[in-house]
């Protein structure tokens, strides 16, 4: 790319890639252009042009080594699909050895190049520099990224080959690295999909479809390679949860080159024989994996083909990949619910704006117990709601008559903020809520909302749950957590374990939290927003308070922020972008339609919630 890429340092000798765009061609360090100086004209390759191409140009003739370094350095960032320009600069031993897929590090800028001082001179026959940098986040080789800190320093050595006299790198660190506005120009994130191995949702018993984020190389055939990777199975962090309907070892037939969709939008996939004698049921499995996989892709994916041994094995479109399993993001809501001024438990139809807001049917929406907050279970059948003072919780029907009867929950906090957080239902139809009560901290879930209590174990728990959103998969659960005054957003992974012998309930653990808005040091309010995604309320260090969305593996997703709002303290999402995004302000419940500036639902009611 250009010289000063855009939140880059480095530079480059003027010499590096060729950019190929709407079939015109920009060519970069050819031989008639100067060997030196900085690029000029292209600072960055701007993230919505999709269809520019960067293709890397190979090391020139007598390139001193600071140049063969830089020009390596450039061929990372570019779209050769197997880095055969990058492995140019290396010797041929080090080009063998040397394993682009095992990594990316993404820097906060550009990697910096320090020649090392202690190093022989440039016209003997070794050459070293030091890469430096600050890292902010690590794409792993099941290319899952994580978030992470601190600085970057990494050698790189060059010898003068024997036959050619030229310089070469051969000692450089395995992986890639680049900095943060290329990483953001050619990656993409994209979710591969899983069935949660343990949770039945509704009536019909479908498995939950999972979303799994990794990040692809966005302009070298996403499609095949989030395919390869869903047949290569779950990431470390979510394996123990899901499973996949693909048989093991399970991948495409051999010599397969790029997938596209037919102009049918129907796509073909041709797999090995460890697929050919799975049943019509174990098929459409594999098939919904594919097509939820895709759904987001471009182009798009309506159906799709699987084969094996030439044999077409089956066909599925969305409406069949639905009666398979439950999707988050396809799920319909009916009614906004929220706590009015009244202090009952109301509705409107989602996304309405002029509706009346109409009291819940049973003794939620009757006042018996005034409230501060509550949750709707996902079939918009019961509802749970928290006392106003916070002491206590309550489950009841949402159906003429019902009954709330003794509090399911109790807390002995000294303060309301020390009592009991704004409830929520997984997909399995369980209760989830955690009691802030200092001198007794814990996560309680209630299964089906009903019974004793169980105390959830969250090792390596920092601080103090604030609150509680569990997502639609059942699988995943966020939480912000307060600590030294600082609340930051944690996601886990929820597992369950053997019944106990006595009660004949599973025990059941959230582990492996990870930090999902890393940038943010207070987080006000938050709820999911899609399947990886959620929407956060929050500022960072010494900033005014935003509203944004976060990927659930730390990442920063490529859509645009919700319009700025003042002094947010609830906000209700949806997985799905059916039904707009609601919060709860100093101008009361207000609603984002897509499109639109925020705009009022009531001003006297709080405490806004879709069902979840």
């Amino acid at each position: 790319m250009g010289a000063d890429r855009e939140g880059g340092s480095r530079r480059t000798p003027g010499r590096a890639v060729a950019y190929v765009a709407c079939g015109a061609v920009l060519l970069t360090g050819c031989a008639s252009m100067p060997d030196g100086g900085d690029l000029r004209g292209v600072e960055s390759t701007p993230r919505q042009e999709t269809q520019v191409r960067v293709f890397p140009m190979p090391p020139r003739e007598d390139a001193p080594p600071s140049e063969i370094v830089q020009g390596f350095l450039e061929a990372l960032t570019s779209d050769d699909p197997h880095y055969a320009t990058a492995k140019q600069y290396l010797t041929a031993a080090a080009a063998k050895t040397w394993q682009p897929e095992l990594s990316t590090t993404v820097l906060a800028d550009g990697p910096d190049t320090q020649a090392n001082s202690g190093g022989t001179r440039q016209d003997g026959v070794d050459f070293s520099f030091t890469l430096t940098g600050t890292k902010i986040a690590l794409v792993d080789a099941q290319q899952s990224y994580t978030p992470t800190e601190g600085s970057y320093s990494r050698p790189v050595h060059l010898t003068r080959d024997k036959k050619s006299e030229q310089w070469r790198i051969d000692g450089l660190p395995q992986g890639v690295v680049m900095g943060q506005s290329d990483f953001q120009r050619n990656y993409m994130s994209a979710n591969k999909y899983y069935f949660a191995s343990d949770a039945a949702v509704g009536a019909s018993s479908q498995p939950a479809a999972v979303a799994d984020p990794v990040y692809v190389r966005r302009r070298v055939d996403p499609m095949t390679q989030i395919v390869r990777s869903l047949l290569n199975g779950p990431t470390t962090w979510l394996g123990p949860v899901v499973r996949s309907g693909f048989p093991t070892g399970t991948a495409l037939r051999k010599g397969v080159g790029a997938l596209t969709p037919d102009d049918r939008n129907r796509l073909t996939v041709p797999l090995n024989d460890k697929a050919a004698r799975v049943g019509p049921a174990k098929c459409s499995e594999m098939a919904a994996q594919l097509l939820f996989t895709l759904q987001n892709l471009t182009p798009a994916v309506d159906e799709i083909e699987l084969q094996a041994g030439g044999t077409q094995l089956c066909v599925l479109n969305e409406d069949g990949a639905a009666a398979v399993a439950t999707h988050g993001s396809a799920r319909r809501v009916d009614f906004l619910y929220f706590v009015d001024g009244q202090h009952r438990l109301v509705r409107i139809p989602a996304g309405s704006r002029s509706a009346k807001a109409e009291p819940v049917p049973g003794e939620l929406g009757e006042g018996v117990r005034t409230l501060r907050s509550a949750a709707v279970s996902r079939e918009e059948q019961t509802a749970a709601g928290v006392g106003l003072d916070g002491k206590a919780l309550y489950v009841g029907s949402l159906a003429s008559g019902g009954s709330l009867g003794e509090p399911v929950v109790r807390s002995t906090g000294r303060t309301e903020k020390d009592r009991l957080t704004t409830p929520s239902w997984d997909a399995r139809g369980d209760l989830w809520v955690a009691d802030r009560n200092p001198e007794d901290a814990r996560l309680l879930v209630l299964p089906e909302g009903k019974g004793e209590p169980v105390e959830v174990q969250v090792p390596r728990l920092d601080g103090r749950i604030q609150s509680v959103r569990v997502a639609a998969d059942g699988v995943r659960i966020a939480l912000v957590v307060e600590k030294d005054g600082k609340q930051s957003l944690q996601v886990g992974r929820i597992e369950r374990g053997e019944k106990d012998q006595v009660t004949g309930v599973p025990g059941v653990s959230v582990l492996e939290l990870r930090s999902a808005a890393p940038q943010l040091e207070e987080v006000t309010t938050m709820s999911w927003a899609g399947d990886g995604r959620l929407v956060v309320a929050g500022r960072e260090e010494g900033g005014v308070q935003q509203m944004r969305y976060v990927q659930v593996d730390g990442s920063m997703p490529e859509v645009p922020a919700p319009d700025a709002l003042t002094g947010v303290k609830e906000i209700a999402a949806s997985e799905g972008d059916r039904v707009p995004l609601v919060a709860y302000s100093v101008d009361g419940i207000v609603r984002l339609p897509d499109g639109a500036q925020w705009q009022t639902v009531v001003k006297d009611g709080s405490a806004p919630v879709y069902p979840g």
